[in-house]
């Protein structure tokens, strides 16, 4: 089911064999009719990950890349919709050479093609291939065939693991096995026994447990493999290698471990462990409510980063989540502004991440003000720094009316506008797969925050070989980070903006589109923007860069203690 954690377990298998010495990569399977994850509402699906060749894919995507510190494309991530319309070219383009095309065998060869092209696209030896949705659902039978197809042409090639919950109906009871045998016999049913189980619960399993369902599921009791509920999902991988599960798929796949390089992470796992001193973040978004419940998984991405930056310090933090119409005088319901954001105050840092559309904007641009005037640490993200230049252009120009057009598109000072190319795509409702995504290079200017963030990080420096093909002068500090927007500043307000004071110190190599603004260190702890998303390119063992020096600036300049 959605959130047992077969993204977390899938990665952290990966990450074990990659430490065994074997080319590994991971492939992502979404049973949505949806093309890709672009389209989809961050609080009905979650965040939307964006690859190096701007994919729009599932958040599991990233749980890969950073645990197998690795970009991933396109091509290992595959949806539904995604096959069918592969499927349908093809017939269009006469490739089954005028057979009838069928649901079944042609889409599960079709999932089949695109997970070999896959491993060989990445010349990866071992592929971790995550199919989504709960098994006995009709949106992913086609995928189990699939399964089934390859289990039987590659039986060596080939294991099977199953993430199944086991329920505590309360506090003095045991944990039910009946609901993974029920799994198992549904996975019988299209033909398939797995080959490994992981439990997941709120506990470890005990040995009853574990022999319970290897008796009923036909599996040895070392194939049952206890995942139980942890305080970091990087204490995982480490969890499941107390298990032997690295040995144990090994030996199914008939391979011997080359070496061992777990040490780096168990060290990061350990040294996040020890942590004792917390600081406190708020993230000022609207992508929170589902229902009655706080939904995280619409930022999933920045708190990982902020996890890894923190981390990496020695220290841990503590994350609140502050609804952005809680700033805002517009709502209807009795709020009382000031004293919200009075309260922000009691963070060692904000964030204001990514987002789209006109609800709750003036929320964000209040309390980005606040935190402006304030001089509390402000790390703004794609739409969080575009409502940081709109918020400087009302109260440092004096621009009252100043807004984005995505906002007012009739604002007499258009702050934000959107990209030419991307006029035409409104007009014709092409909103799939249509934005400004995936990598783009931005020239950082010297002396700024953003300079000292990215110069040592080699990770994120486009090579002097490159910099030609990227029309990068030769001697610049340049670096590639992932997009995905419609709207720019706008660049016939750059000039006035710096010369009030704001420092435009990333910007594309034509010298017009913002990609970092900051405020000069004398003026402000740390107030700094960019119009990319370093959220997607943070790793557990390498921090992205901006959020470590927004960490940094936290820890060096702020040693108040808040409760």
């Amino acid at each position: 089911m959605s959130g047992v954690g077969k993204g977390i377990a899938a990665s952290s298998v990966a990450r074990l064999l990659k430490d065994s010495g074997y080319n590994v990569t991971a492939f992502k399977i979404d049973p949505y009719i949806n093309v890709d994850a672009g389209t989809m509402n961050p609080v009905e699906h979650g965040e939307v990950f964006v690859l190096e060749d701007g994919t729009e894919c599932d958040q599991d995507m990233g749980n890969y890349e950073r645990f197998l510190e690795t970009n991933l494309s396109g091509s290992n991530y595959l949806t539904t919709g995604s096959v069918y319309l592969s499927v349908i070219n093809k017939e269009r383009n006469l490739e089954y050479q005028g057979k009838c095309v069928e649901v079944v065998p042609h889409i599960p060869l079709e999932v089949i093609d695109k997970i070999n092209k896959a491993i060989k696209n990445t010349k990866s030896e071992i592929a971790v291939i995550e199919i989504g949705g709960t098994v006995g659902e009709y949106q992913n039978i086609l995928f189990l065939e699939a399964v089934r197809i390859l289990k039987l042409k590659f039986p060596n090639d080939v294991v099977l693991c199953l993430v199944s919950y086991l329920p505590l109906l309360n506090k003095d009871n045991e944990l039910k096995t009946k609901p993974t045998q029920y799994a198992v016999r549904t996975l019988n049913s299209a033909g398939l026994q797995p080959d490994i189980i992981f439990g997941r619960a709120g506990f470890s399993l005990d040995d009853k447990r574990k022999e319970k369902i290897a008796f009923n599921c036909n599996l040895k009791k070392e194939e049952i493999i206890s995942a139980p509920d942890v305080s970091s999902i990087y204490q995982i991988p480490v969890n499941f290698a107390k298990e032997k599960v690295d040995g144990l798929i090994l030996k199914k796949l008939f391979l011997k471990r080359k070496k061992s390089v777990f040490s780096p992470w168990n060290k990061f796992v350990k040294k996040s462990a020890l942590a004792k001193r917390t600081f406190k973040i708020g993230i000022v978004g609207k992508y929170f409510s589902s229902g009655s419940f706080v939904l995280t998984d619409s930022y999933v991405s920045v708190i990982e980063a902020l996890k890894h930056a923190f981390f990496g310090f020695g220290y841990k933090v503590d994350i609140d989540w502050l609804d952005a119409k809680d700033f805002d005088n517009a709502q209807t319901e009795k709020i009382n502004v000031k004293n919200n954001l009075e309260k922000l105050k009691g963070y060692h840092g904000v964030i204001v991440p990514g987002g789209f559309g006109s609800r709750s904007v003036e929320g964000k641009i209040r309390a980005i003000g606040f935190l402006r005037e304030n001089k509390i640490p402000f790390l703004g993200l794609c739409y969080g720094m575009q409502l940081a230049v709109v918020e400087f252009a009302r109260n440092v120009l004096g621009f009252k009316n100043a807004n984005t057009t995505e906002v007012d598109s009739k604002t007499i000072f258009p702050i934000i506008d959107i990209l030419p190319e991307q006029k035409k795509n409104l007009e014709n409702k092409n909103f799939g797969g249509t934005m400004r995504l995936g990598i783009y290079p931005a020239v950082l200017k010297e002396n700024s925050i953003a300079f000292g963030a990215y110069q040592k990080s080699e990770r994120f420096l486009i090579p002097p070989k490159d910099k030609i093909k990227y029309k990068v002068e030769k001697d610049s500090l340049a670096i590639f980070e992932r997009h995905r927007h419609r709207y720019e500043v706008n660049p016939d307000y750059l000039e006035v903006l710096e010369n009030s004071g704001l420092i435009i110190s990333g910007i594309s190599p034509s010298g017009q589109l913002a990609e970092i603004i900051e405020l000069p260190k004398e003026k402000h702890p740390f107030f700094v923007g960019c119009q990319f998303h370093p959220e997607l390119t943070s790793w557990p063992l390498d921090a992205n860069p901006l959020f470590r020096a927004f960490a940094l600036s936290i820890i060096k300049n702020n040693r108040r203690v808040i409760k």
